[in-house]
């Protein structure tokens, strides 16, 4: 595969979006079932959260720019068996940006979310992310892996920057992020951003309201986060995870570049080689949005690992 042509597509992936277990056994299910939740917005600044559902604790964390109904099919499919907490980071997809942007923001974010599954008592949550939201979810379970279920990842890495140079390095990359972050700033009109979001969701329906969600999302909090996703190396920190981990991704739509499924997943099992428990797996149809291009093989994939016994006992 050609490196460049996959990095190009995770790339614009982030920056043009700017992108069922059994209860625990420490935790009764009457308990579960009926765990209230009395939120304080005023902890987590950099986000905001919606709880649906009643069962185990499942954070679902979106991408770059996307609010949480991204993923409104999967809190749809889980809702009966989970209690989804459906994150949306200040400023993305038109809600209001955080008074003051944290520099850092991600790491901001990771802090907050795990405050929240603190205060919130979540007993080892299941962790679900797209893109900007899958390396929030290793970031979460890097920082702290006691307090985190397993994850399921979808189209996204550890480091990022390292697609196009396995040798990349935070310092290495760091003038480029900081020239991204700088034109970011500004913001980018619906008429562009709809041809580059075409690449990453088939429907044309969805593909205008990813386009809008990044219109309306608060630009210099997207050029934040943009920049610490380039800046933060996650690779050799996710041997600390002691969760199982599912990995979605997607190959297909970049076969007319050179990319072939097995190419692409060698990059995946590259950038997760020090993951102790990884499972790869790579959609045949689906674009960067495996949730929306290939619904049926995400929600199969998805529910076959949570149900595995070795991860819903986690």
């Amino acid at each position: 595969m050609k490196t460049a042509a996959f990095a190009c597509r995770l790339s614009l992936s982030l920056l043009l979006l700017s992108a069922a277990g059994a209860a625990q056994a420490t935790i009764s299910h009457d308990a579960l079932i009926h765990h209230a939740v009395v939120d304080n917005p005023a902890q987590h600044p950099t986000f905001t959260v919606r709880v649906v559902g009643k069962g185990q604790p499942m954070l679902l964390i979106p991408g770059l720019t996307c609010p949480g109904a991204v993923w409104d099919e999967a809190v749809a499919h889980y809702q009966k068996q989970y209690q989804c907490h459906i994150i949306t980071l200040a400023g993305f997809g038109g809600t209001a940006p955080a008074a003051t942007l944290a520099e850092p923001l991600l790491p901001a974010v990771r802090d907050q979310l795990l405050a929240y599954i603190k205060t919130q008592k979540l007993n080892k949550p299941v962790v679900m992310g797209h893109s900007l939201g899958g390396f929030m979810a290793l970031a979460l379970s890097t920082a702290q892996p006691d307090a985190i279920g397993p994850l399921v990842i979808v189209d996204s890495l550890p480091f990022l920057a390292a697609v196009q140079n396995p040798d990349a390095t935070v310092e290495t990359v760091r003038p480029m992020a900081e020239q991204a972050r700088q034109r970011m700033k500004n913001g980018q009109p619906l008429a562009a951003r709809r041809p580059m979001v075409a690449g990453m969701v088939t429907d044309t329906a969805r593909q205008t309201q990813v386009a809008r969600w990044g219109v309306a999302s608060d630009a210099p909090t997207v050029a934040q986060a943009m920049y610490d996703m380039y800046t933060i190396d996650l690779r050799d920190d996710i041997s600390r995870i002691k969760q199982p981990v599912l990995v979605l991704g997607a190959w297909a739509p970049y076969a007319q570049y050179g990319s072939t499924k097995e190419s692409t997943r060698a990059i995946f099992a590259q950038q997760y080689a020090k993951l102790p428990q990884v499972r790869i797996e790579l959609s045949e149809a689906g674009r960067h949005f495996l949730m929306y291009d290939d619904t049926a093989w995400f929600l199969a994939q998805s529910d076959a690992f949570l149900k595995q016994p070795a991860v819903a006992k986690k």
